[in-house]
């Protein structure tokens, strides 16, 4: 049975259709869900992709956070259901407190894109067991609200822990504190990301297509692969 993502649209997403492919080259079904749904259907994951939601007017992601849908998504995420939030929609998982800290205005002050080395910290998580522990990947990266930040005691029991699950190389493009790119909840099941995995999927269209794994990975997941035979099947 194929496992059917949801991918949600929120007024000024415009990452949701990539998302979807990435869903589909990796080999599920993407299932279109609107922000004023209230009901998820019967979906094994979502991903909340990258975009402007509702103009990230007020702050990226605070008005998304009270979509009707999104009280759903909490509870569902909270009970085990896997959330892959996508730059805003990173934003909106931290907005929404699924996840710790914050995404604030880039630290130069200007909107930043570009091709993104990475290395994967954490491969244990439902969106990440098709990596290795320490892999660097190469994935686009595009964001003018994408510096991570939080109190001292949250960084470091995010990095004490393992919940920091991507770290930015040679460059921080954002300022994000301790060079964090993406990190999890503590069951690993909700993981904010903020460069696009989903623009590296396939060599015609990305830097490389080194991002399919974060894809690959929650179908490994859903078919009780280990990670490290999701790693062999990736």
């Amino acid at each position: 049975m194929t496992a059917r993502v949801g991918v949600i649209t929120f007024p000024g997403s415009l990452d949701d259709r990539d998302a979807a492919r990435a869903v589909s080259l990796a080999g599920a079904e993407p299932v279109s869900l609107w922000h004023g749904d209230t009901d998820l259907g019967s979906v094994d994951a979502v991903v909340l992709p990258g975009g402007f939601s509702y103009g990230d007017y007020l702050r990226a992601g605070a008005i998304a956070r009270f979509a009707p849908l999104m009280d759903k998504l909490a509870d569902a995420a909270r009970g085990g259901l896997p959330v892959l939030g996508i730059c805003n929609g990173f934003q909106v998982l931290c907005e929404s407190h699924l996840l710790p800290g914050a995404l604030t205005r880039n630290a130069n002050l200007h909107f930043v894109c570009r091709a993104q080395r990475l290395r994967i910290e954490n491969a244990e998580t439902e969106w990440t067991r098709s990596y290795e522990e320490g892999q660097e990947i190469v994935v686009p990266i595009k964001n003018i609200d994408g510096r991570y930040i939080a109190d001292e005691a949250t960084l470091e029991e995010l990095e004490s822990s393992g919940r920091v699950v991507a770290r930015y190389m040679d460059v921080n493009p954002n300022g994000s504190l301790n060079d964090i790119a993406g990190i999890c909840n503590e069951a690993g099941n909700v993981v904010g990301l903020m460069p696009h995995p989903e623009h590296a999927v396939e060599a015609l269209t990305g830097p490389t297509s080194e991002g399919l794994g974060f894809f690959t990975s929650i179908l490994a997941g859903m078919a009780g692969a280990s990670p490290s035979e999701a790693r062999e099947s990736a």
